[in-house]
């Protein structure tokens, strides 16, 4: 007989349906919540009016803002928004980006909460969880799909090692979670496709892991199949909000694995492609995830089969309906093409089969061969 449990992040709201510059106030009253400090994506605080239509409608609730966070959640840049947001005080984080955006805010949470001011007293904090509840909770918009406001997990690059460290707590996520697809309209498309790429990741190994559970099953298989029909109709209408708004969901769908049981060789390499070699995450997942598909076919045939009509296409394989989506959505597919050269992938081997997540593949990868096996399926 089996035996297992599920840990439910503790998120207490997920809203949908309404604008962020409407649902933020009245939520934060109703949480009773009087300072509040912003931590934006850069290109929505500077070149759209979109934060600044929150600010105006949090009124003396305002502190202020740190738009300023950088791709990969760098130690530095995180530092950075924590100094911001500990000289604001504030009593609740509100979160408006993507992915490295929310890291960086999740992370600072942890900051503030345990009073870290420097990169070092930071990093004792790293690679291990976090006892005890935050002083400090957070409200997220997310403007992409990478699915960071779902988890209470962040990673941020070491910029010194090129490793992605990571951080975690108990609360470390979103206290409630707004999905406003309007928002995702001043998201570059090809951000757009390649994080609900990665979260497709997210979705397909959490899938084929061997602790994975019926609760994490259906919602990821459910998960692949909103994607797969969202994502192509967001590419023939940008400005289906419903479309958008679907592909959103799917995020939230596709996360209920992550963190609770182990992925593969899809995350671990996607990783090293980002911390060697400095590729957008979506990007390394574009290239990775078909490859070990490919490679891990042998051992989970069966569990592929069960993706493949979730995808509507259970003649195909997984693999290959997933290149053709890449190739309809015009996101890259090799090494190459994501600026991965010859010459990392010495260090991208070894850092590989030292990662306890590549260890986790449900083929295991014990060889310098195996990972070398796996990047030609990508080249």
């Amino acid at each position: 007989m089996q035996t297992g449990s599920y840990s439910f992040v503790p998120i207490e709201k997920i809203l949908w349906g309404t604008a962020a510059r409407e649902a933020l106030p009245r939520e934060i009253v109703a949480r009773g919540a009087t300072r509040i400090f912003i931590v934006a994506s850069g290109t929505l605080s500077r070149k759209t009016e979109n934060i600044d239509q929150v600010v105006s409608a949090l009124g003396k609730r305002y502190l202020g803002r740190f738009d300023e966070c950088r791709e990969h959640s760098p130690l530095e840049s995180v530092i950075a928004c924590l100094d911001a947001a500990r000289r604001a005080s504030p009593d609740l984080l509100v979160t408006i980006g993507g992915g490295s955006v929310i890291d960086t805010a999740k992370i600072v949470q942890l900051g503030l909460t345990h009073g870290i001011q420097t990169l070092d007293e930071l990093l004792e904090r790293a690679n291990k969880p976090t006892p005890g509840p935050s002083k400090i909770r957070q409200f997220i918009v997310p403007t992409t799909l990478s699915g960071s406001e779902f988890t209470n997990s962040a990673g941020s690059l070491d910029e010194r090692r090129k490793l992605k460290v990571g951080f975690s707590a108990g609360d470390m996520c979103g206290h409630t979670v707004v999905l406003d697809p309007a928002l995702s309209l001043h998201t570059p498309e090809k951000l757009w496709f390649s994080t609900a790429v990665r979260s497709i990741d997210h979705a397909i190994e959490s899938f084929c892991a061997g602790a994975s559970n019926p609760y994490i099953r259906a919602n990821t298989w459910q998960a692949v199949r909103l994607f797969f029909s969202s994502l192509r109709r967001t590419k023939e209408d940008p400005h289906d909000l419903d479309a958008r708004l679907s592909s959103q969901q799917a995020v939230w769908l596709a996360t209920q694995g992550l963190f609770r049981v182990p992925m593969g060789a899809s995350h671990g390499i996607s990783y090293l492609l980002g911390s060697v070699g400095g590729a957008p995450h979506g990007y390394t997942s574009c290239v990775t995830l078909p490859a070990v598909l490919r490679w891990n076919e042998p051992v989970n045939r069966d569990l592929q089969r069960e993706l493949a009509e979730a995808i509507g296409n259970p003649a195909r394989s997984v693999a290959d309906s997933l290149s053709e989506l890449l190739d309809e959505l015009g996101l890259p597919r090799k090494l190459s093409d994501i600026g991965i050269t010859p010459e990392m992938i010495p260090q991208i081997v070894k850092y590989a089969l030292q990662s306890p997540i590549v260890g986790a593949n449900p083929r295991p990868i014990k060889t310098e061969g195996d990972v070398m096996e796996i990047l030609k399926l990508a080249s």
